[in-house]
């Protein structure tokens, strides 16, 4: 089994927030291959299916962002699983708006989010950046982060998302290069 955790703060005042894409993209998964219903477990909510051969349990954190390594960490060990079965979906600052770039291990760059998995975890699992542009200073980073996303970003948000779920697969192959080319790809067109 995978853990799949997407990154977000939960409310629907945070729903369209850049620093929930991650929960965005867990549920458009879960919606384009017809994962389970929505059970509150682990401090959060999981939906449990299969891509492709695999089987993958989808979670977002009730935590809130800070926490959220609790229930990632919950979650683990209950099913006996390391850091190896874990991908994380988050929201990354240092990469252009509606780039995918999928790494394994590294810093947390700041966000409180992969801070609190790492403090609970370690650092070595395996992460899917969904990038949200940096606003130019820094001082504007939180209003950014926590901002919704413009009516004009829609199409371009809801492109990317559909990529990362349609492509899914290659993900739980373990196939990030060929996960990351193929999401780009559908993005070109």
């Amino acid at each position: 089994m995978q853990v799949w955790t997407g990154l977000g703060n939960p409310g629907p005042q945070y729903a369209l927030n850049r620093h929930n894409v991650g929960f965005m993209a867990l549920d458009t998964i879960a919606e384009v291959h017809g994962f389970g219903p929505v059970q509150k477990k682990f401090q959060g909510w999981v939906q449990e299916g299969r891509i492709g051969t695999q089987k993958v349990l989808l979670l977002k954190p009730a935590t809130f962002m800070n926490e959220s390594g609790r229930a990632v960490g919950e979650a683990l060990r209950f099913y006996k699983l390391g850091t190896e079965a874990l991908t994380v979906f988050h929201d990354e600052l240092d990469l252009a708006p509606f780039k995918v770039k999928v790494k394994q291990g590294g810093g947390t760059a700041g966000h409180n989010g992969l801070r609190s998995i790492d403090q609970h975890l370690g650092a070595d699992f395996r992460r899917v950046r969904i990038g949200i542009g940096h606003p130019g200073h820094k001082d504007r980073v939180t209003g950014h982060v926590l901002g919704n996303y413009a009516k004009a970003e829609q199409d371009d948000l809801a492109a990317m998302l559909g990529a990362i779920a349609a492509e899914a697969e290659w993900l739980a192959k373990g196939d990030d290069t060929r996960f990351m080319n193929d999401v780009a790809l559908r993005q070109q067109d």
